[in-house]
């Protein structure tokens, strides 16, 4: 269960997601066709061991991701790192010299774009989970100046921002992937806010979002996980909130929108939607894929 100040490492609470993420990028990688590759999402999986190492190879046969909610699964995370590839290298081609990544978790592209001259990423996150990323990544070599930020989202992550050199009057590109359902709708207002407060002019952003599920089919969700003996699964460690719509929030303050549909996403890249009746049915049938650039 979240709590108000909870925190975590890599392979605990919302941290493990960033692995359970990991190993889908890299079996979608496996395929004879992936939509999109990350070479490194194998080597944190392997550095993690156990059965993010043992699934890469063909084992941990009960694994989630080995059943059919673990095939469109990774289709989505398929997709989703395409989308997110996609737009960064239109904001590479734009110039943009800053790049936030909010909840980096264990997102490589500071190692795998291909970036402008003088572009500095910037990471935030736990302190714990970017430890484990800078031991694992030890030898390769990062395509853009990276700087790590450790702070949680919840706290005043825009000044530790400019603490560490980031310039408000230079335009910027920002990610939000798979991090607004870890925010009750308050804090997601923080983080809108935030983002607006410090992007100048021609900035980009990009973000992941979800419509809340019906109250009580979600809290049947969450009694199920408690009643199977965990308590640190999926509908036990998000928040079924939202506090306004991505392309509605930030095209109300003047920033050109654009929100795909990720069933729509799916069928552009020739990946299957999932069944209605299907597990993973309710969630990708309500997120959304929003960019946005500040006029």
């Amino acid at each position: 269960m979240r709590t108000d100040d909870d925190s975590w490492d890599i392979t605990t609470s919302v941290g493990s997601t960033a692995l359970f993420v990991a190993a889908a990028r890299a079996l979608e990688a496996q395929k004879a066709d992936p939509v999109a590759v990350d070479p490194f999402a194998a080597v944190f999986c392997r550095s993690a061991g156990g059965e993010w190492a043992a699934l890469l190879d063909g084992g941990a046969p009960e694994h989630a991701l080995r059943s059919e909610f673990g095939v469109d699964f990774v289709n989505f995370q398929g997709v989703r790192t395409r989308y997110f590839d996609d737009y960064f290298r239109r904001a590479g081609a734009a110039g943009i010299p800053q790049v936030v990544l909010l909840a980096a978790g264990l997102d490589s592209r500071a190692y795998r774009l291909e970036w402008p001259d003088g572009t500095v990423v910037f990471e935030l996150d736990q302190p714990q989970v970017l430890e484990f990323k800078r031991q694992t990544l030890a030898g390769h070599t990062p395509r853009a100046e990276r700087r790590e930020i450790p702070v949680d989202l919840r706290d005043d992550w825009p000044q530790a921002l400019r603490d560490n050199g980031f310039d408000a009057g230079k335009p910027s590109a920002w990610i939000a992937e798979g991090l607004l359902i870890y925010l009750p709708a308050e804090a997601q207002l923080q983080l809108f806010t935030g983002i607006d407060s410090l992007a100048a002019r021609g900035s980009h952003a990009a973000v992941e979002e979800a419509t809340p599920m019906d109250a009580a089919a979600f809290q049947a969700k969450q009694e199920e996980e408690r009643a199977a003996g965990d308590e640190n699964t999926f509908f036990n460690l998000v928040y079924n909130e939202q506090h306004e719509p991505a392309a509605q929030w930030f095209g109300a303050r003047g920033w050109h929108t654009e929100a795909t549909p990720l069933p729509d996403y799916l069928r552009a890249h020739g990946r299957p939607v999932p069944a209605e009746d299907s597990e993973a049915a309710t969630m990708i049938s309500t997120i959304s894929l929003v960019s946005a650039v500040k006029a």
